[in-house]
């Protein structure tokens, strides 16, 4: 549970939301939900409690089908506090399966008799296609932009490049160890990925070509006295973190004149279409990306627009007739 944020709601309460979902999420710790889950349904449950509490209420026994209802429509309406827009379907869909599931496990544990959330309509998550896939033209250009001749600069360029070739989880690459590159086998160890699942992942040569010279140049440097473990490292020797991969990720993307959200997805969802491209089969994508299931990697499958335009330009009959 995260140290800075309190869990809202009234903790004198017997039984109450707060000292259950407190209960809950020590449960979640106890058999094995990773650390990025358990703070993400902190998050989620956090938001929940908060509304019951500005609701006047605080036990599970307030809680019915009506004011989950209530919750749902109030869910609908949240504006995210980074953007200013309404939460996407994911984010909603987060908030209210979080709910579900807390109130499934209240029953499990017999602290009320039937989950009033048991018959909750969810939102459809839309199957959404990746809102830009980079070219390879792009993509050059975006490495050319860090000035290699700084550490962090350095740093940049290695970060890039080991997104468009591994195809990693911002928070995997944030999360990588020195010690998990193989670069005689031209591989690298994701230790805990999504679902605390470990995987093997290849990564290319060029982009090892720059991990070494970041190695032997840039991160001395970073580092400075400090004994480290992870391989990307702040300007104070620190290990970086999401959030901060972000911010440096979306720079240079901006900076290049592509503005879309998503920033370090979108080296993963180029890489994975690239591949398809260029004829990987899918499964060998699938267990790359450390999808647990085929039809998540399936949305790469999709007909490149250009493919497309042509060849309709070379077959469509009127143009043929032309």
């Amino acid at each position: 549970m995260p140290k800075k944020i309190q869990l809202c709601g009234d903790p004198s309460v017997p039984r109450g939301l707060h000292r259950l979902v407190e209960r809950h999420l020590k449960w979640m710790r106890m058999v094995n939900f990773s650390k990025l889950t358990v703070r993400a349904r902190f998050s989620q449950l956090n938001a929940f409690v908060k509304w019951c509490a500005e609701h006047s209420i605080h036990k599970p026994k307030q809680v019915t089908k009506r004011v989950l209802e209530d919750y749902q429509r109030h869910v609908s309406k949240v504006r995210s506090e980074a953007t200013g827009l309404r939460l996407c379907n994911g984010a909603q869909l987060g908030r209210l399966v979080a709910v579900r599931v807390f109130f499934k496990w209240l029953a499990r544990k017999r602290q009320i008799r039937y989950s009033p959330a048991a018959d909750m309509d969810l939102p459809r998550m839309e199957k959404r296609l990746p809102k830009l896939v980079l070219s390879h033209a792009q993509v050059e250009h975006i490495f050319s932009l860090p000035d290699v001749g700084t550490p962090l600069g350095m740093r940049d360029r290695v970060i890039l490049e080991a997104f468009y070739s591994t195809g990693l989880r911002r928070s995997e690459l944030v999360s990588l160890k020195v010690d998990e590159l193989y670069a005689e086998r031209g591989l690298l160890i994701v230790n805990q990925g999504k679902g605390k699942k470990d995987r093997v992942v290849p990564i290319g040569s060029r982009a090892l070509g720059w991990i070494k010279r970041y190695l032997d140049e840039a991160r001395p440097k970073l580092a400075g006295r400090k004994v480290r473990e992870h391989l990307f490292l702040s300007c104070v020797g620190e290990p970086l973190s999401p959030t901060g991969v972000s911010i440096l990720v979306r720079e240079y993307l901006n900076e290049a004149g592509i503005n879309v959200r998503g920033a370090c997805h979108m080296f993963r969802h180029s890489m994975a279409t690239a591949m398809l491209e260029n004829g990987a089969d899918i499964r060998y994508i699938q267990e790359m990306l450390g999808h647990a299931d085929l039809k998540t990697t399936q949305i790469y499958t999709h007909v490149n627009p250009h493919k497309l335009k042509a060849i309709h330009e070379a077959t469509h009959p009127a143009k043929l007739a032309a």
